[in-house]
C-alpha cells in the first residue's frame, strides 16, 4: 500500500540571480534541523513538462484534464514526501509569469518568496572571477574568445541568468508575498537580515553561525560542480563579510553599456 503525499509542509521558495548569496543563504538556513533549503531545485521543470503534455497528440486524442491536473497539483508535495524537513525552501525561478500561472493554478495553497537582489555588474563580475580562475568553467568549454563574448553567452536567451532575470522583475509585481534581501545587505549584517526573513516567514528565530560555512548538503546530496565547473559553489572561509572583487573594473564596456543599467 503506498502512502499518500502529505500536506503537512511548509513550502517557500527562493528566487535570485546566480552569484548572489543562493549557496550562502541555503547554507545559513540549512544549520537549522526543520529547514531544507534547496539547491537548484528541478520541481518547476517537472511541473512545465507535465504541462506541456496536454500539447501532444496522444494527450488530445484522449484529454484527461482532470488526472492530469491532479499530478500537477501534487507534484510538490509527492516530491517533498520522504524529506524528513518541514519546511521546504524551494529554489527557482518560481515568480516568472508563466511559472507563477501555473503555480495558482496547481499549488492550490498561498506561498511566500525570498527574493535576493545583487546588481548584474556585480554578479557579472563573480562570473568573470570564477571562469578566469577555474579553467573547466563551463564558459570556458565553448568557442568563446574573450569575456564579452563570454558574458554574452551567458546573458542569452538560454544562458544562465534570463529566466532568474525575469522572475526578480515579475516579483516587485508582487510585494504582498516577496520578501526582498539586497545581497550587500546580507553580507553586511547577516544576523539582522536573516531575522527579517524568519519574520517574514512566519518562523521564531534560529541561532546561526556566520562564519565557516558548511558546504551546502541536503539528504546527504552536494552540488556537483564538476558539472559546471570547479568551485561554482564555493564558500568562503572565515566570517561573512563584504569582498572586493577586482573584476568589476575589467566588464567590457559593450557588455557595460548593454546591461549595465539592470540593477536592484
Amino acid at each position: 500500500m503506498t502512502s499518500e503525499p502529505k500536506k503537512n509542509k511548509q513550502l517557500f521558495f527562493l528566487v535570485a540571480l546566480p552569484r548572489s548569496g543562493n549557496t550562502l543563504f541555503a547554507s545559513v538556513m540549512n544549520q537549522n534541523p526543520a529547514i531544507a533549503a534547496t539547491p537548484n531545485s528541478i520541481t518547476l521543470e517537472i511541473m512545465k513538462d507535465l504541462f506541456l503534455l496536454k500539447d501532444t497528440d496522444v494527450f488530445q486524442n484522449y484529454p484527461d484534464h482532470r488526472s492530469l491536473d491532479n499530478v500537477l497539483d501534487s507534484v510538490f508535495d509527492t516530491y517533498y514526501k520522504d524529506w524528513p524537513h518541514k519546511i521546504i525552501i524551494d529554489r527557482g525561478p518560481v515568480m516568472t509569469p508563466g511559472n507563477f500561472a501555473l503555480m495558482q493554478k496547481h499549488f492550490k495553497r498561498p506561498f511566500k518568496c525570498i527574493v535576493l537582489l545583487r546588481d548584474l555588474m556585480d554578479v557579472l563580475a563573480s562570473y568573470m572571477q570564477w571562469y578566469t580562475e577555474n579553467p573547466d568553467a563551463f564558459p570556458n568549454r565553448y568557442d568563446l574568445k574573450n569575456d564579452e563574448e563570454k558574458l554574452s553567452q551567458i546573458m542569452n536567451r538560454d544562458g544562465a541568468i534570463a529566466k532568474d532575470l525575469e522572475a526578480i522583475k515579475n516579483a516587485f509585481n508582487y510585494p504582498d508575498i516577496c520578501h526582498f534581501v539586497k545581497y550587500d545587505n546580507l553580507v553586511k549584517q547577516p544576523k539582522e537580515e536573516f531575522k527579517k526573513i524568519y519574520q517574514f516567514m512566519g518562523l521564531p528565530y534560529f541561532e546561526h553561525r556566520f562564519k565557516d560555512l558548511d558546504q551546502v548538503k541536503v539528504n546527504g546530496l552536494s552540488y556537483d560542480d564538476r558539472i559546471v565547473g570547479s568551485n561554482m559553489h564555493k564558500l568562503f572561509d572565515g566570517p561573512i563579510r563584504k569582498v572586493y572583487n577586482p573584476y568589476i573594473e575589467k566588464i567590457p564596456e559593450r557588455i557595460r553599456q548593454k546591461y549595465g543599467h539592470i540593477r536592484f
